[in-house]
């Protein structure tokens, strides 16, 4: 009975080792519980939580012989101890990480627990498993503490993470608390004009790669929240860019301002991130989205108001949708927008037609020039980039 009971609990192991559905929910239980480590992209936890998930599991799903006692088993740590050392490069605290940690670890075993009940196994196995999980979650902790002590020691001996803790004061604190002289260390002028650079970069290999194309003379580059940010004199030279990477700038401004556009490039990389979009773009590119993106309820008040009748499961509804919103994207000309969407100007104009037939409203106030037909449009374009998004 217990020797049958282990083999479906590693058969439970594997299956969870396998499923992405559990990485997710230990992805969700750490961040959280751990506000900075929910700053961090959700990729970038994922991408630890893989690999430390599957070794863990790993760990307990080895064959055992007949009356074989506790194995005395040697997981393999090089995960955590990464994982230490990645979230100290990115300005982690280890308190916070650490809560991360625990919280992750107690979602997987919850889902352990609740398979292992499902399969039929029996509960002396489950207690035997538990308390060997105990000792592997102890030795975790060890290793992603020892990850991130040596990471900081490694930082605290360079130039670099002084560089950085200056950037992190610019861009999170009050620039009026730096010196002179800490401003000198770095070559960045009091009086000086700056762009603020943000990235979705996360990984610190392809941080400082990306960082040899972003930085000039004088510049302050770093992991600011995770990601790979920084204020320049003059924006990127003409260049291929990590063709994954995306980068949002804003305009040049004096240090004391520098806080505010920050927090601006972030809500717009938050945008550009949702329309999926590639390379460098401007801050003020992005304004209207931005903007938009922040009041959410809104946006689907406005959604359900203008386009109640339409049925999101409907194909066809979509489609009438989708072509509403090319033609007000293309200054709301037929041949711009067949153009765009590979069809004749004919059948955008009757796709126009059958959409005010099913919402009830004619879209002339739309096209007409007058200020009223400007803010008209804003509320169409709104609704129907929210009624196509992500439901």
């Amino acid at each position: 009975m217990v020797e049958a009971g282990r083999s479906a609990l590693a058969a439970v192991f594997r299956a969870m080792a396998d499923d992405p559905a559990v990485v997710d929910e230990v992805v969700a239980a750490a961040r959280a519980d751990s506000v900075e480590v929910a700053r961090l992209p959700p990729a970038e936890n994922r991408r630890h939580v893989e690999v430390m998930l599957a070794a863990g599991l790993a760990a307990f799903v080895r064959p055992r012989e007949p009356g074989e006692p506790e194995p005395d088993f040697e997981p393999d740590f090089e995960a955590a101890v990464l994982l230490g050392g990645d979230r100290a490069a990115q300005g982690v605290p280890i308190t916070a990480l650490l809560r991360g940690v625990q919280a992750g670890r107690n979602r997987a075993v919850r889902i352990a627990m609740e398979r292992a009940r499902a399969a039929g196994v029996p509960a002396e196995v489950m207690l035997e498993v538990l308390l060997q999980s105990d000792r592997y979650t102890g030795a975790l902790e060890i290793h992603v503490i020892t990850g991130y002590h040596e990471a900081e020691l490694e930082l605290a001996r360079t130039a670099r993470e002084a560089r950085t803790q200056v950037l992190r004061r610019l861009l999170l604190g009050d620039a009026r608390t730096l010196s002179c002289d800490e401003l000198a260390d770095t070559g960045l002028q009091p009086q000086g004009l700056y762009h603020c650079v943000v990235s979705d970069v996360t990984d610190p290999v392809r941080a400082r790669a990306l960082e040899r194309h972003l930085v000039t003379n004088p510049g302050l580059f770093g992991l600011v929240d995770g990601k790979l940010t920084g204020i320049a004199t003059r924006l990127p030279p003409p260049g291929p860019l990590d063709v994954q990477a995306l980068v949002v700038v804003a305009p040049p401004a004096p240090l004391h301002r520098i806080r505010p556009l920050y927090a601006l490039c972030l809500d717009a990389l938050g945008c550009a991130e949702e329309q999926g979009l590639r390379g460098l773009h401007q801050v003020t590119d992005l304004a209207g989205p931005s903007a938009l993106a922040a009041r959410p309820a809104m946006a689907d008040l406005l959604s359900r108001t203008l386009l109640g009748a339409l049925d999101p499961a409907d194909s066809f509804h979509r489609q009438l949708a989708t072509t509403v919103l090319a033609y007000l994207d293309h200054g709301q000309r037929f041949d711009r927008t067949a153009t765009a969407l590979h069809v004749h100007p004919n059948t955008i104009r009757y796709r126009l037609t059958r959409f005010e037939e099913t919402v009830g409203t004619s879209l002339e106030a739309v096209t007409a020039h007058s200020r009223a037909a400007v803010l008209d449009t804003l509320h169409w374009w709104w609704a129907l980039r929210t009624w196509l998004g992500p439901r």
